[in-house]
Parts: C-alpha cells; structure tokens; sequence
C-alpha cells in the first residue's frame, strides 16, 4: 500500500459526496491527553502516562489524521432483487396459477431449443483444432462454414428468450460496424442479456474459466471463441487484455463482447468499471439493456437461478429493451486511456439509463454474499463501496475478505454492528481503557459499535499513516530477544504489561496465537509485521515501547 495519508478531499465517496467528511472537519483533530504519574522512589524523574477513559488518541504517536466519518448502511443496494421471494399478492398468485400449463409449455420449447443449440454446436466443433479442450490462445478465427453452422444455434437462442416471455424485445439504434468499433459493453442485469447478444451479435465473449464446465452452456460459449479470464489472477488478466487487444485488432474474428461491471446488478444503479474492455484502446461501442417492469423484477440478484427462471415462465410478457449508444473513443493522452476511457463510457451509459454510477464493484457482491452465506440479515450493510476503497486505500478484495471473516467471527448484530466487548473478545482481550481508545478511534460515531465498512477503512487508514510501518520495525526491534530475534509469550506480556493490565493466562495465549501466524509458539519478525499488516489497530499495544514511556491503566 501507498505510504502517503490521502488529503482530505479524496475522502468522499462518489455515490454521496456530501456523506463522508473528512474526521477534522466533522469532529476536530483528536488529542492526545496524557497525564504525568511520578515515582519519588525511582531513579530520576521516568515519566509514565495514564491511559484513562476520557478522551485521547492511541495513535497519536503515527498522525493525528482519523480515518473518514461513516455515513451508516448503505443507502443504495445495487444488487438486490426487489420481487418478494415467492409470493407477491393475490394477482401473483393469480396469475401464477393461471400460467402454470403455459409454463409447461415454455419449459418444454427451452429444453427443445437447448438440445438443438447444442447438437449444431456440436456439429459446428466437431474436428476444429482450435476448441479441443478449451479454445487456446492464438488460435484463429472460426471458418466461414461452421460460422454459417452456428446460425442454427442462434436461432435456437431466440427461441430461448422467446420461451421464458420475451416475445418481442425493443431495440433502439444499430450496431456500429464491427472496422469502427470492435469491442461492445454493456450493463449486466441478468442471464438473458448474454443469450440476447449471443443471437444478435454472435461476439467472442470474456467470461470466467468456471463457465467452461456448466452442462451445455460450456460448448456453446466455446464456439464464440471464448476468453477465459481469473479475475484473481494478474497472470491471467494480463492474457486475457493481450487476447482481447488481438482479436479487436482483426476484422476475421468477431466483436468482443465484455460486461465490464463483472457481476449482475438490478439495473437501478451503474457500479464500477473493470478496465479489461479499455486497456487495448480500441472504440468501444456502449449498450444499454432495461427491463421495464410493475410487478416482476428480473434482475439476477440475491435471489436462486430456478426462481427467477420459474418466474420468467409464469408471466405474460417480460419487457427487454436494448440501446445502442454512439461509440466512444479512447481518450488522446495514452496514459490516461484506461481509467478515463471507462469512466467516458461509464457515465455515457449512466445517462442513457437515468441512473447513479456508484463506487460499489464486484468485491461489494463477493462481500454480501459471504454475509448471506454466514446467515446474517440485512447482508447490504456489510458492502463497503469496494472501489473507492481500493482507489484511495489499495485494498485488495481479497484483503477485504479475509477482514470479513474476522469480523463475521465478532458475532455482528442484525444490522451488521459489532460492539466492543464482542470485538476485543475475537482476540481474547478484556474491553479495557486501552482498548475502548482504540475501539473509539474506529467509532466516530459514537454509537458503542462498528460496521464493517469502519473497520476496513480505518484499518487501511492506519496502515497507510507514513509513520506505520517503521512504527512496527521499531516495535519489533524493542520486543525481540537479542539472541533469537524473536518474541516469547512470556516477552510479550512484558511488553504489553507496559501499556495495559494483562489478561488471563487463557486470554494471553488467544493473543499471543493471533500474532504466532505460523503456529511454532513463537513470534518472528515476519509473523509480528504480517500480524499487525492484518490488524493494524494492534500496534497500540506497543506505543510504551516505541515511545520509550511506560504506560498505567486506572480502572
């Protein structure tokens, strides 16, 4: 991570500017209250601070810079499908039974449609070096007679859209010719937009390698010359830009088809961008899908693959509407052609589709999704506007992650807030003075308890103080053993006998594990500094050592 504080304006979010102020400008800079004890009978005058209840800051001694004010739960869930799970009133009920037989019906032309999809699909491979296992890189494009084979796939996708309602679907402007604009992205809503492009456009798609290995959806995207991308693997993100730059560049191949925002969202709201469509600079032409809804809304959000699959087949009709936008070119200035390039297209889309871009991305849908997988209600609260996060902080989504595992372990409240006592518990601590400081310093508020969003941020904010990381070196050097370079459990509680009352002996051992990550009952260097990289708010612990003073709680 960056070793440089953000400056106060870059701590507002774009999805509510005005909700985020820096914490001086809300609260004022915190002080550091210390009060002298002196000891008549020691030798020379050792000055020594009490760690009182009453005000201070534990982190003083790194900058008087707090983490930014939380503005609460989100106020904006873009990944939540909004149709009562099964029920909906008496008219959906109603009509539900009324279409039960013409779901029956609907299901039937779809299994039909799928089988003959994947039959000429099959016969459109078959003998095709180019797709034995999965498509390969370099390979070339798909020859004109197997490409003319694959008509008969598409129009099967028709009748696929065609069975789960959309009998007729809206279109507004053209595709741009494929020499202007070789490279399509659009919004991400649901399945049907990919069987949508699928027949319309016949594009090479990027997708995840996963998608390879579902029943017969895994040979049909394979005959569109597939990119397979790990979204987690700079390795292969790296391969995927290069193939897409490659076939962007030649007219053989088809379009490239990317959904940049990684994930479905409910269409209410645009998240970030991911910068694979825009890093080759090439014109990207923008599409936009809508699906005009009263009661039923088809978004594939937290809601199960077979019920909005059951619902689609128990409606009249499912409106879609497809725009296609002016393309939009790459920015002059080469440097600025990713970041730029998306935002342009992001904000294009944004007012085609009269909604708000936000800083939430794909990381905020693997976060709520734990959270629902843990069984926790009101899982939106524990998003985190992942992108500003990463922008600002360079917190990685897998980072993230692994917070919130701990943090599932505090045993949240109902409204995903963790209070002290529960919080310090997670590390065998007792909630002391010390501890209420350092709880405080994540607690702008006030309230006695935390969301996770303040919990990441305001561990990001700690390890991006200038001062952090020599902080922890200094501490390290003070703690060790000069013979082993290590740290004991008996030289810890020492250390921490200095800033603190000790726990219990059971208690010491739970802390003394969290910062042992290797598990060989004593602290290296490298277990000490990936501990207090993990939880950052710890190196409070070791202010006394690092500051030369020596610390008394009163309780």
């Amino acid at each position: 991570m960056a070793s440089t504080s953000p400056s106060p304006a870059s701590l507002s979010t774009p999805l509510l500017s005005d909700c985020i102020a820096p914490a001086h400008a809300a609260n004022g800079h915190a002080t550091n209250h210390r009060h002298h004890h002196h000891d008549d009978d020691s030798d020379g005058a050792a000055a020594a601070s009490v760690c009182g209840d009453d005000g201070g800051d534990p982190f003083a001694f790194l900058s008087e810079d707090r983490p930014p004010r939380d503005r609460g739960p989100s106020p904006a869930d873009p990944f939540r499908n909004v149709t009562p799970a099964w029920g909906g009133g008496a008219y959906a009920w109603a009509r539900t039974l009324l279409l039960l037989p013409v779901a029956a019906v609907r299901l039937a032309l779809f299994g039909l449609a799928i089988a003959i999809g994947y039959a000429a699909t099959w016969v459109a491979l078959r003998g095709w070096a180019d797709t034995h296992g999965k498509p390969r890189e370099g390979g070339g494009p798909m020859p004109a007679w197997r490409r003319r084979l694959m008509w008969i796939t598409r129009i099967s996708a028709r009748c696929i859209l065609f069975s789960f309602g959309y009998h007729w679907i809206r279109k507004k402007g053209r595709p741009a010719p494929r020499e202007l604009a070789p490279i399509v992205v659009s919004n991400h809503i649901s399945y049907i937009e990919p069987i949508f492009f699928f027949y319309e456009l016949f594009p090479t798609i990027v997708c995840s390698e996963s998608h390879d290995a579902l029943p017969f959806v895994g040979t049909i995207i394979r005959a569109m010359q597939v990119i397979y991308v790990d979204r987690f693997s700079p390795a292969s993100r790296k391969a995927a830009v290069n193939e897409i730059k490659r076939k962007a560049a030649c007219n053989s191949f088809p379009r490239v088809l990317l959904f940049p925002e990684g994930t479905t969202t409910n269409g209410r709201f645009l998240i970030s961008f991911q910068h694979g469509a825009f890093i080759p600079g090439y014109p990207v032409q923008p599409v936009v899908v809508r699906y005009p809804h009263v009661h039923f809304d088809q978004s594939w959000g937290n809601i199960s693959l077979l019920k909005l699959m059951f619902k689609m087949f128990t409606q009249f009709h499912n409106f879609m509407e497809v725009e296609y936008l002016p393309v939009v070119y790459p920015p002059e200035i080469k440097q600025e052609n990713a970041l730029h390039f998306a935002e342009d297209t992001r904000y294009a889309m944004a007012r085609a589709l009269n909604v708000l871009p936000t800083s939430y991305s794909y990381g905020d849908s693997m976060i709520m999704a734990r959270a629902v997988e843990a069984g926790k209600v009101n899982c939106s609260n524990y998003m985190v506007e992942m992108a500003w996060v990463k922008d600002i902080y360079g917190v990685s989504t897998a980072e993230a992650m692994e917070l919130l595992e701990h943090f599932l372990a505090m045993n949240p409240d109902s409204d995903g807030r963790v209070e002290a006592e529960d919080f310090w518990a997670h590390f065998g601590l007792d909630c002391s003075p010390l501890c209420k400081k350092i709880f405080h310093y994540f607690d702008l508020g006030i309230k006695e308890s935390i969301t996770f969003r303040q919990f990441l941020v305001g561990c990001a904010h700690l390890r991006k103080q200038p001062l952090f990381q020599g902080a922890c070196e200094t501490a390290f050097e003070k703690c060790r053993d000069p013979e082993t370079s290590e740290i004991s459990r008996a030289q810890l509680a020492d250390v921490l006998r200095l800033s603190m009352l000790l726990p219990s002996d059971n208690k010491m051992l739970e802390l003394f594990k969290t910062f042992d990550i290797d598990g060989d009952d004593k602290i290296s260097r490298d277990d000490f500094m990936t501990c207090l990289g993990r939880f950052p708010f710890l190196i409070a612990f070791f202010a006394a050592p690092i500051n030369g003073e020596v610390y008394i709680e009163i309780v």
